[in-house]
């Protein structure tokens, strides 16, 4: 009888204990995968893919940076925390506001509970003072300055005031969303010039248009939330003439770089991505039409992200 009992008891207690223990390792490696993906939700990796590239943009025009791949590297991770930091504080001061919003309330991790907003804070806090030092002592204390200005900015004046306040939120609140050009060239110059400010006037014009195509897609989230978006204020045609005025503005401001240094693939890059932007904002104010706001708010991200990428080839082609 003792043979048979530890003949098989005693295996499969080992065994039963071995799958315990191995399941146990698998929850816990997906529950800390799964932290870790929302924490980075928070960040809003696909805006600062955007954010990313404009920084490069200035780097890459600027020069000198590019035989020094690792100070590349270094400040496109600053400039991440700082901006992703930028992006979560945002969403912990609206986690309230997003519990309210279709779009925003079954994909954001702090309305679904995903999270707890103390964790949202602590990391926020984390991420940005990590961001603002490493753009201090690897680089230069002004950069640092700028960014940390931009994350109160953001974080503080456009979520608390601005967006709850005024119809315009999205343009005065489009500074700290065009910042990165200037970040960027303080970081390998320690000093500010005219070519930066170009770039970030290019990304200021575009930022209307952007939000305001996404807001007149959402205007009943946004009327749910009480937020006084454009469309909400001054209906869909006027929001649409204003898309038009801006995409005209920021079409005569892409042009700029060609002043200084931008080359022949971005003067093509600029002149059809404009033409098709312009043409896409005709058609919405032809039609006032749902899918014709959502084709001019998606050709947006194109638009920004083809300007600044022809940038960095014109350099290298």
């Amino acid at each position: 009888m003792s043979y048979l009992k530890t003949s098989s008891t005693g295996p499969l207690e080992l065994t039963t204990a071995g799958r315990i223990s191995g399941a146990s390792d698998v929850v816990s490696r997906r529950s800390a995968l799964a932290v870790v993906k929302n924490l980075l939700q928070l960040t809003k990796p696909s805006i600062m893919l955007l954010v990313l590239i404009t920084g490069a943009g200035a780097l890459v025009l600027e020069g000198s940076m590019m035989s020094k791949p690792f100070q590349f590297l270094v400040f496109m991770i600053g400039l991440y925390l700082t901006g992703g930091a930028a992006n979560a504080l945002n969403q912990y001061f609206e986690r309230e506001i997003d519990g309210k919003m279709k779009r925003t309330r079954q994909r954001r991790p702090l309305p679904t509970g995903k999270i707890s907003a103390r964790e949202a804070l602590f990391f926020t806090l984390a991420i940005g003072a990590s961001g603002v030092l490493i753009l201090g002592l690897f680089f230069n204390w002004l950069t640092a300055v700028l960014s940390l200005a931009t994350i109160l900015f953001y974080s503080l004046f456009y979520t608390l005031w601005l967006k709850p306040h005024t119809a315009q939120n999205i343009v005065i609140g489009g500074i700290a969303g065009a910042m990165a050009p200037v970040g960027a060239w303080t970081a390998a110059t320690g000093s500010l010039a005219v070519s930066p400010w170009i770039l970030f006037l290019i990304i200021f014009l575009w930022t209307p248009p952007h939000f305001w195509a996404l807001a007149l897609c959402f205007k009943d989230d946004y009327r749910a939330a009480g937020l006084p978006m454009l469309p909400l204020k001054a209906g869909d045609r006027e929001t649409v003439r204003q898309i038009l005025i801006y995409s005209l503005l920021l079409a005569a401001a892409s042009f700029l770089p060609l002043f200084y240094g931008a080359g022949p693939l971005y003067l093509g890059t600029a002149a059809v991505v404009n033409f098709i932007f312009i043409y896409r904002g005709l058609q919405a104010w032809r039609t006032l039409h749902h899918k014709e706001y959502w084709t001019v708010f998606k050709f947006s991200l194109i638009h920004l992200f083809a300007l600044f990428v022809a940038l960095i080839a014109d350099k290298y082609i």
